[in-house]
């Protein structure tokens, strides 16, 4: 070994270029701009797949060193790792806390201290990625969703420098030249993994380590091609590099948006556009003049603490003003975050990144494991908010009381995952979205209660997606797949009766507001004809739509099948349960009786009576539901006699009362004839 490798340290560290600073800075600011105003820079959430190469990047530049020198030390490795992450962590998790047990309702505080948790062993992303869905919280309702990001990184940390070690000491079987190649394997089957599926499982490609793994693995590719270059590339070259890496940043920044399969193909732009910039090196014009400036610099070096606490700040904005805050207070939570990014580097970061006293590690380990035992202790009501009111208490628990698909049978049917209850010689296929899932609790009590009375029921539902054919959102493009595939099944001899329900106001009620923040946007959903789309807001979509689902209700018909048709719930803002609560987060938050009753938007009483016609019209037997939820003057119920919600959200009836009230449905899932 030659000697200037032999006097290298135990884990070496890359020479500083402060053109890979004035790169984080891009990453961080094209975030943190996103998040406080989306329409600025629509695709700003492209900066992580930045930091993912950049890391990737810095952390190989380490282990190669260190192997090429006097050896690696995991142990070494791990307690810098641990010097570098959580001194800006644990104060921003521990505020985090505080401030949830503060303005949070005990739903909301619940949820956090299981983000706590899992955000404290560096899962949150695995955590995440089990409650996403049609329910799950709005992501700008979670002050601890950003931490997804550093869990895949740590994630990578743990297993990366094993399999580099493992092929580094395998060298002399494998090939010296051997180890591009497989760290070139590695990142193809992340890649391939993540293009293949992320039409059909996009929470998980966005959310899996090993989907992501491409992205940190080209940063290694780039250190290993560092390692081996023996001379620099030409001026030129690296002119050329660094331009043609922002401009492909640029135009991720610009072209890519939320509604996109993300991260797919898309991807590709940033994580090509920040290899592009690296490998140009520190000298470039634009590496030192741009990049490598003072401002560009001083934002890469607060920018992981930046990236910290931006996010909790701007949620909370966010949930006290109870929905987007203004302009000034988003600007307001920014100014604030580089303000506390600056501390916490120039106080808390830098300071004990660079102190060598060995109980530094202990002693921060010993504060996350507090925070992970505070963040259980939440989550198992132990430490309950300060919004804990059982009357508020009542009212929030209503969010939370969901019961689809609870015990029932999961089985495939044309491939496709659907849900089955029940043993009747009646067999029922249910076809729509949450709306027709909504009703499963009272499946599931008939099939308690009275077992012989229920059909074999298959629920082949999808949330947001439309049993409508053509008419699908943007955001789910797997929802006309699906659907095509229970369209088939509706019409085979497995099937007697077809029961048809949906949100039909989240779709068709174009003539006013969206009944809530929270349901589906209008805008999002299209009626297809070949390669031309209608869009449902304007246009003639709205029609092309009613008479489609009038066809299929006809098809069904003519095959033989029983059909059902089930109208709209009365939704909107006023029938979810937290608009009963009265006051500020910030101070005193209330739960007066309220009207038990709220009147049906004119909107509303056209899409249920159009939707009547339609089935009369096609032979289609009517399920509906605001006979039992309206009286004759469009007054219709939001509470129980007690002032209990009887809806889960602005747009669902809660499991409680689906069990005991709706027995609107029972003609449709029952045998009786």
């Amino acid at each position: 070994m030659p000697p200037q490798q032999q006097e290298l340290p135990h884990l070496a560290h890359p020479k500083y270029r402060p053109d890979i600073d004035g790169l984080r800075a891009v990453a961080v600011l094209a975030v943190v701009v996103y998040h406080a105003f989306p329409k600025a820079v629509r695709g700003g959430f492209i900066g992580v797949d930045i930091f993912f190469v950049i890391s990737g990047y810095l952390i190989s530049t380490i282990i190669f060193g260190s192997l090429a020198g006097s050896g690696f030390s995991y142990g070494e490795f791990y307690a810098r790792r641990i010097r570098r992450i959580l001194p800006a962590l644990l104060p921003v998790m521990a505020a985090t806390c505080v401030v949830g047990w503060y303005v949070l309702l005990s739903d909301e505080f619940r949820e956090l201290g299981k983000h706590l948790l899992a955000s404290a062993g560096f899962v949150s992303n695995l955590a995440l990625w089990n409650e996403a869905g049609y329910f799950d919280t709005a992501a700008e309702s979670k002050p601890l969703l950003h931490l997804w990001s550093l869990a895949v990184e740590e994630q990578f940390y743990i297993f990366w420098p094993l399999f580099l070690g493992l092929v580094w000491r395998a060298r002399a079987t494998l090939g010296r030249n051997k180890l591009t190649w497989w760290i070139g394997i590695a990142a193809g089957l992340s890649f391939v993994l993540n293009v293949a599926t992320i039409h059909r499982h996009p929470e998980a490609v966005f959310y899996s380590p090993l989907s992501r793994i491409w992205e940190l693995a080209a940063g290694a590719l780039l250190a290993h091609s560092a390692l081996r270059r023996t001379t620099p590339r030409g001026a030129i070259n690296s002119e050329v590099r660094v331009l043609a890496g922002l401009v492909l940043i640029g135009l991720g920044l610009y072209f890519i948006q939320k509604e996109k399969t993300f991260p797919g193909w898309w991807a590709i732009l940033p994580a090509l556009g920040a290899c592009l910039c690296i490998s140009a090196g520190p000298l470039t014009w634009l590496g030192r003049n741009l990049l490598g400036s003072r401002v560009f610099v001083w934002f890469g070096l607060i920018s992981y603490p930046l990236y910290l606490w931006h996010w909790p700040l701007l949620a909370y904005a966010r949930i006290v003003e109870n929905g987007m805050p203004t302009a000034g207070i988003r600007g307001g939570a920014v100014v604030a975050a580089i303000v506390l990014a600056w501390l916490t580097y120039r106080f808390l970061e830098r300071p004990i990144r660079k102190s060598n006293d060995p109980a530094t590690v202990r002693w921060l380990l010993i504060g996350m494991v507090t925070l992970a035992v505070v963040g259980a202790a939440i989550f198992a009501r132990l430490i309950p908010a300060r919004n804990s009111d059982p009357t508020l208490q009542a009212i929030a628990s209503a969010s939370t009381d969901w019961g689809y698909p609870d015990t029932m049978q999961l089985v495939k049917r044309g491939g496709e995952e659907i849900y089955k209850i029940g043993a009747g010689s009646k067999r029922v296929l249910l076809l729509g979205d949450s709306h027709i899932e909504q009703y499963g609790p009272r499946a599931l009590e008939l099939a308690r209660t009275a077992p012989e009375q229920l059909g074999t029921l298959y629920f082949a539902t999808r949330g947001a997606c439309p049993a409508i054919p053509h008419l699908s959102e943007d955001r789910d493009p797997g929802c006309a797949e699906r659907r095509e595939h229970m369209e088939k099944f509706a019409r085979s001899a497995d099937v007697d009766s077809v029961v048809i329900g949906g949100c039909w106001a989240c779709y068709f009620d174009v003539g006013e507001a969206p009944p809530s923040a929270n349901a589906p946007a209008p805008d999002h959903y299209y009626f297809r004809e070949g390669t031309t789309r209608h869009m449902l807001r304007g246009g003639d979509g709205v029609e092309r739509s009613f008479n489609s689902l009038e066809l299929f209700l006809k098809s069904l018909k003519s095959a033989g099948k029983k059909v059902y048709l089930v109208l709209n719930i009365p939704v909107g803002d006023g029938f979810e349960p937290k608009s009963m609560i009265s006051g500020s987060r910030l101070g005193t938050l209330t739960a007066p009786r309220v009207d038990p009753r709220v009147m049906l938007t004119a909107s509303q009483k056209r899409i249920h009576d159009r939707l009547q016609q339609i089935a009369v019209s096609s032979g289609a037997i009517v399920i509906d539901p605001m006979a039992t939820l309206c009286n004759a003057d469009g007054q219709c119920l939001r509470t129980d006699a007690d002032g209990i919600p009887i809806y889960k959200d602005a747009t669902h009836l809660r499991a409680a009362y689906v069990r005991r009230f709706a027995s609107f449905v029972d003609p449709a899932i029952t045998q009786s004839k």
